[in-house]
């Protein structure tokens, strides 16, 4: 069975979107869509619905057919060391995502899917998320269609955004991807915008993807409704 390629970014803000254009013009020379991953608030008052350069790029980079994946809304840590939806109950979960999806509406970029912020949600955020209307979760091993109640277990492989980014976990990286490819899976690759500034994280993503499409991987987005055929981890 014919494999498939995911490549997401997050981190996307205006000190890092020409770094992530850099990496979306290397993607779109391999016919590589990206999902892109995007939080309304960032760390330093960052604030997406006052940067209309970042906006107009993801407008732009959508229309191309990549994939716009609501990340969280400001990304704080709800308790000691722990990322923002991985522990909050329902009631919290529903304000902060219904923030975000105005949030989004308003700059033109509303999505119904959601990766939460180092791909981790509470059980109470899981309850949620289809009452306020989002129909795809993508979690640390499972992108569950929401809608249906199903899924395709598939565990992703990264590079910041609560990823190590030492020189074993880049080759880690590569082999894991070359491996599932190999075996006709879904590989999902992730990578944070500022390790793409840096050569070495940076080059390892790129050997990734090259080695999945090598060995037959069909690049894709996270969308819903889940592709049929698509195949986890065994």
């Amino acid at each position: 069975m014919t494999g498939q390629v995911i490549v997401s970014v997050s981190g996307i803000r205006d000190e890092t979107v020409q770094t992530v254009a850099d990496f979306a013009a290397e993607m779109d020379r391999r016919s590589v869509p990206l999902s892109l991953l995007v939080a309304p608030r960032l760390k330093d008052k960052y604030r997406l619905v006052s940067d209309t350069v970042t906006q107009d790029w993801l407008r732009e980079r959508r229309e191309r057919g990549d994939a716009i994946v609501l990340h969280g809304y400001d990304q704080a840590a709800t308790k000691r060391r722990r990322a923002e939806f991985a522990v909050l109950p329902e009631h919290e979960a529903r304000l902060r995502l219904l923030a975000a999806d105005r949030v989004l509406e308003e700059v033109g970029l509303r999505t119904r899917l959601f990766a939460p912020p180092r791909w981790i949600a509470s059980p109470g955020a899981v309850t949620v998320l289809p009452n306020v209307g989002f129909r795809l979760l993508a979690g640390m091993t499972t992108v569950r269609d929401l809608a249906h109640d199903t899924g395709v277990r598939s565990h992703v492989i990264g590079v910041g955004d609560g990823f190590r980014a030492e020189p074993w976990r880049c080759r880690a990286m590569v082999l894991s991807a070359s491996r599932g490819a190999r075996r006709g899976r879904l590989v999902r690759l992730a990578v944070s915008a500022k390790q793409l500034g840096k050569t070495g994280p940076r080059q390892a993503v790129l050997d990734a993807v090259d080695l999945a499409l090598h060995h037959g991987a069909a690049a894709t987005v996270y969308r819903w409704p889940l592709v049929e055929g698509v195949r986890g981890a065994a």
